[in-house]
């Protein structure tokens, strides 16, 4: 039985579960932007490839061995028609997705800022083996596997690792960027929809890669105040002895079963923060001018002296 207009329109603008945590079923503007982005290059390039899929086969069908009566010109070379087609629409759209790229490129910049409903939440990230921190230093708190934002309220990220470099997504939020020990990048996302979203690190660490990922949770500006208030009871000091266990080599359900209480939620760590320059000593041990060992790596004596020399 044949389908109905209305059943089809419906199954192409139903979400696909294919799409679910990419920008193809984006959940702020810059994700939506990136998506527009790619289905409008997408577009444009047809232009230099249906062309090849449509007349290949013409091509075949008309100068096959076996036809008959067809045109045949031995001597013919030169078609200044189809010079120009052969060499202007190539350099046509190569301009043409040359400028949009530009242009994109600007917009998306991932250290712009967004304007939104109120000022920007600032978010301090730092990767670990193997899971990623979350510090609210205006707020006094921070976790570990959750990271909760206000919808249609800008949250400004500062990016740094404590081991290797990793790549930090929220592919149904914005694109992806690198984070680096000693150095800090940043990224801006708004949420639009109240929802969880997942990210992740895309840049390989190591045996515990495929399960540092974290859930982005959405929320209304009630709820996500609500949330404060329930980390700032019931999370755990993240001093330099919790720090130290936190970012070992582990994963983030082995560091869950060494840190968390029993009034946090199974996929998440919530700590208070006695130290808000907790971020900068953690970038600033890299800039000591010494070389970091691997005996001074978080959890040991030489990281705890390292940290300490780099807070004077």
């Amino acid at each position: 039985m044949a389908l109905s207009g209305v059943t089809i329109a419906a199954l192409m603008v139903a979400p696909c579960p294919l799409f679910a945590d990419t920008f193809l079923e984006p959940a702020g503007q810059i994700a939506s932007d990136q998506r527009s982005h790619l289905l409008w290059v997408t577009g444009i390039t047809m232009i230099a490839v249906i062309p090849v899929f449509v007349l290949l086969p013409l091509i075949l069908l008309r100068y096959r061995r076996g036809r008959s009566g067809a045109t045949y010109k031995p001597r013919w070379e030169y078609s200044l028609p189809l010079e120009i087609t052969m060499w202007g629409v190539p350099l046509f759209l190569v301009g043409v997705l040359s400028l949009a790229l530009w242009q994109s490129t600007h917009k998306l910049d991932p250290y712009k800022p967004i304007e939104g409903a109120g000022p920007p939440v600032n978010v301090q990230v730092v990767g670990l083996d193997w899971k990623w921190l979350f510090i609210y230093p205006d707020l006094g708190i921070a976790s570990v596997g959750e990271l909760a934002i206000p919808v249609d309220q800008p949250v400004a990220m500062t990016l740094t690792t404590d081991t290797v470099m990793q790549s930090f997504i929220i592919s149904s939020l914005a694109g992806q960027i690198y984070a680096m020990p000693g150095m800090t990048t940043e990224l801006h996302v708004m949420a639009d929809t109240v929802g969880a979203f997942e990210g992740e690190n895309t840049q390989y660490n190591g045996n515990g890669f495929v399960g540092q990922k974290f859930m982005t949770r959405a929320m209304d500006t009630a709820d996500f105040d609500g949330w404060v208030q329930k980390v700032k009871s019931d999370g755990v000091a993240l001093d330099e002895a919790a720090y130290g266990v936190l970012a070992r080599q582990s994963s983030q359900e082995e560091a869950h079963k060494g840190l968390a209480s029993g009034a946090m939620p199974s996929d998440a760590i919530w700590f208070t923060l006695p130290d808000i320059h907790l971020f900068h000593k953690i970038v600033g041990r890299y800039h000591t001018g010494k070389p970091l060992p691997l005996a001074a790596q978080p959890g040991t004596v030489e990281f705890s002296a390292a940290t300490q020399e780099a807070a004077q």
